[in-house]
């Protein structure tokens, strides 16, 4: 079924059962990357894009069609808070709280990723404790502001800030690591 994303979306809200496959099949490989950024261990990525796709399903009806790519942004926003949601849910958003540190944001050296493979870096993003690799992935992914992410994750901007610092500064030191030992 080679079909745009109106005419799946017209056919979804048919109820049409080749469409659902359609559209898991199109999707579930990006939708699985996006939850994979935020979620690091395998089964559990399962259990969130099921529950993302079920809620997918269900509220298809809610979803206002805005052209080409809304589908995919629409799913996308989906498995973002359903990944946020089972880290938050599961006890494993640890957050470090040091106000202090967001002084000495500007004066971060931004990582330099250049000639390091795009796997690697993921890598490295899933090595990351959970609460910096949550608020690097909604900052530097999601184009969210720390006063937006501090609502998602229930927290302050300034812990925001500094979750950010210390995973900058953690993704900094192993690519240099890896650059040193390539």
């Amino acid at each position: 079924m080679n079909l745009n994303e109106q005419q799946l979306l017209d056919q979804l809200r048919n109820g049409d059962r080749t469409a659902q496959k359609t559209l898991y099949t199109k999707y579930v490989g990006s939708l699985a990357a996006i939850c994979s950024r935020y979620v690091v261990d395998p089964d559990d990525v399962k259990d969130v894009l099921q529950e993302s796709f079920i809620k997918i399903f269900t509220q298809l009806d809610s979803f206002t069609y805005r052209g080409e790519g809304s589908l995919k942004a629409w799913m996308g926003r989906i498995v973002v808070n359903m990944s946020i949601n089972f880290i938050k849910t599961s006890g494993r958003l640890n957050l470090v709280y040091d106000d202090d540190v967001s002084a000495n944001i500007a004066e971060t050296e931004e990582p330099d990723a250049d000639g390091v493979p795009p796997g690697v870096l993921q890598e490295m993003i899933k090595k990351l404790p959970d609460g910096y690799r949550t608020v690097l992935n909604l900052y530097v992914f999601e184009d969210k502001s720390h006063k937006e992410i501090a609502t998602l994750l229930n927290i302050k901007a300034t812990s925001s800030a500094s979750q950010l610092f210390h995973a900058k500064a953690m993704m900094a030191k192993m690519i240099k690591e890896y650059k040193r030992t390539q």
